[in-house]
């Protein structure tokens, strides 16, 4: 879907009554953004004199970053379509006792399916923040406020996504798969929180320096 339609169409469809695109899409395009920031910061160190020596490793940046973004962009139309289905599971017959237990039971796959899409995308995020970490310390100094802005929206991605898993988690019945998506998420967002805040710091000194 985004790939075939612009910013302006999805943010119009994303402020409308419709119920998807929603949050977790939103987040989804902020770790997009984010990781075309750490390319950006990679394509203007690569070739750049001084930076020499760090030239592979940007090089890889980029190719990472790259797939960083690719990935942040199928999420978004994975998570339209898991919440969609989750809809759809919601409008099944209930009028036999068979037609309820089946579609108690598919309402209960498909919230786990809406549960492991954000975690996904969380789980990107923070590979982007871990990125964009090394963006921020050895990237063009020209462009390091980039790098910044990079993991903030990296960080923000994360913790969006977290909210869309707090959300599906309390109408799931599964208590192991209840107690495993907590700690991952609770887990992503200590790891992501501490790592971003201290390159927006790193970020912060290098510019006032």
């Amino acid at each position: 879907m985004i790939e075939d339609n612009t910013l302006h169409s999805f943010l119009v469809d994303l402020a409308s009554a419709k119920p998807t695109p929603g949050g977790g899409s939103a987040a989804a395009v902020s770790g997009a953004m984010g990781a075309a920031l750490i390319s950006m910061v990679a394509n203007l160190t690569i070739g750049k004199k001084g930076y020499e020596e760090i030239e592979t490793e940007m090089r890889d940046q980029l190719s990472l970053s790259e797939q960083l973004r690719k990935t942040f962009i199928s999420l978004i139309d994975e998570d339209i379509n898991t919440f969609n289905q989750l809809m759809s599971a919601y409008k099944l017959p209930k009028d036999s006792d068979e037609q309820k237990i089946e579609r108690a039971a598919t309402i209960q796959l498909k919230l786990k399916d809406a549960t492991l899409v954000p975690l996904s995308i969380a789980k990107t995020a923070l590979d982007g923040i871990l990125l964009a970490q090394r963006s921020a310390q050895h990237g063009n100094a020209m462009v390091i406020s980039d790098a910044g802005v990079a993991v903030e929206m990296l960080l923000s991605a994360l913790k969006s996504a977290a909210l869309n898993v707090f959300i599906n988690v309390p109408s799931i019945k599964d208590h192991t798969f209840k107690e495993v998506a907590l700690n991952d998420i609770n887990e992503l967002m200590k790891r992501g929180s501490s790592i971003a805040e201290q390159v927006f710091v790193t970020v912060k000194d290098k510019l006032q320096s």
